[in-house]
């Protein structure tokens, strides 16, 4: 094939004012994307709650999973979608296309009433703008990428492309700090309630100014040789994917390159403010903030790597990103937990819980979507360990009988939540309750808040709380309020049943009687660790994904490029990055070690590089511009 040629080397120099238009026209635009779908899943929680939580159990979690799936699975088909028009109609036009819909959609979020306005519509057109915003990624990245390499001269690709690579990086940074500095100026009651819409919003003015811009942009050159010299492709998906030399192409850019990138990608971003917030417990504000300076001190290097690949190549970079990963992530994570968390780093090392069960009572908790239930006893108890951050052992338990968690000298019984029936819930708090003192007293970062106890239920709370040490008489004659039915009610202090024929009642507040949380002492994070080890995450991100844009472009012809580039990226990036985080936790609970998880990027970078170095060829001095 002729786009196999090496072309002649470029003379370095300055870029152009048309080249440095094409770059931020490009880039801007994919920024405001990437924006736009990161929005969705950093404002899950408030989404949820205006438009999913007055439905059924049932129809909520086929919302959420078609929420989910709008997000990372329908990628790919945007790729084929839009990577088709691209090739057909030409690049300019087709992700101008996207950018239109990705920025509509994304406002219409803002402006959607809610559940309790519009009822059951509502969360059907939030499914339907999430699945327009899945497609219309889908088809953006392709587009920018292809667009720019055309337009770059022959030796500086790898440079031109990695602004592009840059733009989902910042457009996570720009929703991490349009977000952060709207709850910094808004109530959080008030945020919750309306102040999450504001940033959706704020996308229709990104959105006039990218395709502004953009509507001042000529078509690629590539492409224009192409369709003058009339050797366009007429059906660019069956040539790209059902002829088998381009298909090994597309199946070597996908395991030989995007599968490793991706989990790369995710593992040093996206997980790792998981890991921060979720297994950590750092105070989310601050984790984002955290994250957002790593992104920023580390976002130059998608272009010093970029611009280094046009020297000694793009696989030689991809390649070693993908090696040092999978061989340092399992220390700078557990240097992240000793930066962010000490006081857990240090209960972890001395204190290990034992999981007694029946083997067959055991689930693979793998629940991408968050609504899977998993109610044996030996899933209780092992995932309330894991979201927690308790290592443990499972040993294997007489058969039929209730798996048993034991943390130091004490014992707990889990629970079959099936079984108990209507009492699962009160049989769920206990249990909780249970470890979560005998996490605290074995030496576990745990805060336990105030209770607030109506005079009727107090002395069965003392009696429920014998660790508390409480005397009712004295508490009686402590400090209370007195709280009206109504209020007792919508408070949760009282069923409407328990407050029947009640007028008024004293509540107490109960220090320390509350429910607790695992938290990451304020005092203790050390911000300059945690960032260096961040930064150093993000550093790896870099290198995998600085120079892949490049790469996919120069590994297809210019008929076929923008449809074959796009698929390997949006299965490699959507499905096997995007299912990161559901996948640890699953293999963290399964090992009852909250590293464990880790093995999953580890893995995959390592298959990854494994065929790239067999397979993948090196791709920079390759002639783009040739039609054949």
């Amino acid at each position: 094939m002729a786009n196999v040629a090496a072309a002649p080397e470029a003379k370095a120099g300055p870029m152009t004012r048309e080249e440095k238009k094409v770059i931020f026209a490009s880039s801007l635009g994919t920024v405001f994307e990437w924006y736009d779908f990161y929005l969705y899943g950093s404002l899950a929680t408030y989404i949820g709650a205006t438009f999913f939580t007055q439905y059924p159990e049932a129809t909520r979690n086929i919302f959420t999973l078609l929420a989910f799936a709008a997000g990372f699975l329908v990628r790919p088909f945007g790729a084929l979608v839009f990577g088709r028009l691209g090739d057909l109609v030409g690049r300019k036009y087709t992700f101008l296309m996207t950018i239109l819909i990705m920025g509509f959609s994304t406002f219409l979020v803002g402006i959607l009433p809610g559940a309790a306005t519009i009822g059951i519509a509502a969360p059907i057109i939030l499914i339907i703008l999430r699945l327009l915003q899945g497609l219309a990624l889908g088809g953006e990245y392709g587009g920018a990428a292809t667009y720019v390499a055309e337009h770059a001269p022959h030796g500086r690709r790898g440079y031109f492309t990695s602004w592009i690579q840059t733009t989902a990086t910042l457009g996570l940074f720009l929703s991490l700090i349009v977000i952060v500095f709207i709850q910094s100026i808004m109530g959080s009651a008030e945020f919750a309630a309306w102040g999450w819409r504001i940033p959706f919003l704020v996308s229709v003015v990104l959105l006039g100014i990218s395709v502004w811009i953009r509507l001042k942009m000529n078509e690629s050159p590539a492409f224009q040789k192409m369709k003058a010299e009339g050797k366009g492709s007429k059906a660019p998906l069956t040539e790209a994917f059902g002829q088998w030399k381009n298909a090994k192409i597309a199946l070597i850019a996908l395991l030989g390159a995007t599968m490793g990138q991706a989990v790369v990608w995710y593992g040093g971003q996206f997980y790792a403010l998981f890991f921060l917030q979720n297994v950590l417990k750092v105070d989310l504000q601050a984790a984002n903030i955290m994250v957002a300076i790593a992104l920023a001190l580390a976002t130059p290097f998608f272009v010093i790597f970029g611009a280094l690949s046009d020297k000694i190549g793009r696989k030689p970079i991809i390649m070693a990103g993908l090696l040092i990963a999978a061989v340092t992530y399992m220390p700078l994570f557990k240097a992240l937990t000793s930066m962010a968390n000490p006081a857990l780093a240090e209960a972890q090392a001395t204190i290990q819980a034992t999981v007694t069960a029946d083997p067959a009572d055991c689930k693979f908790q793998f629940n991408p979507t968050g609504t899977s239930k998993f109610t044996s006893s030996c899933d209780i108890a092992t995932s309330f360990l894991t979201r927690n951050s308790v290592p443990y052992e499972v040993v294997v338990g007489p058969a039929g009988q209730p798996a048993t968690v034991k943390i130091g000298e004490g014992t707990i019984t889990s629970y079959d939540a099936v079984a108990a029936g209507a009492d699962a819930a009160a049989r769920q708090r206990a249990f909780e309750k249970s470890v979560n003192v005998a996490l605290h007293n074995a030496g576990y970062p745990l805060n336990r808040g105030a209770a607030k106890v109506p005079d009727s239920k107090l002395d069965a709370f003392i009696a429920a709380n014998p660790e508390l040490n409480l005397n009712a008489e004295a508490v009686r004659a402590g400090d209370k309020a007195t709280v009206s039915a109504a209020d007792l009610v919508s408070q949760k202090l009282l069923t409407a049943q328990e407050a029947t024929g009640v007028t008024e009642m004293p509540v107490y507040t109960i220090a320390k009687g509350g429910t607790f949380t695992m938290v990451a002492d304020p005092a203790r994070v050390n911000w300059i660790g945690t960032i260096a080890v961040l930064f150093i995450l993000v550093l790896y991100v870099t290198m995998v994904y600085g120079p892949i844009a490049a790469l996919l472009v120069e590994l297809f012809p210019t008929r076929i490029r923008y449809t074959g580039m796009s698929l390997p990226y949006h299965i490699g990036n959507g499905w096997f990055g995007g299912l990161l985080p559901a996948t640890a936790f699953a293999m963290s609970a399964a090992a009852g070690n909250i590293y464990y998880g880790l093995w999953y990027p580890i893995v995959f970078a390592a298959i990854t590089l494994v065929i790239g170095v067999i397979f993948l060829p090196e791709t920079k001095d390759r002639d783009i511009h040739a039609t054949e």
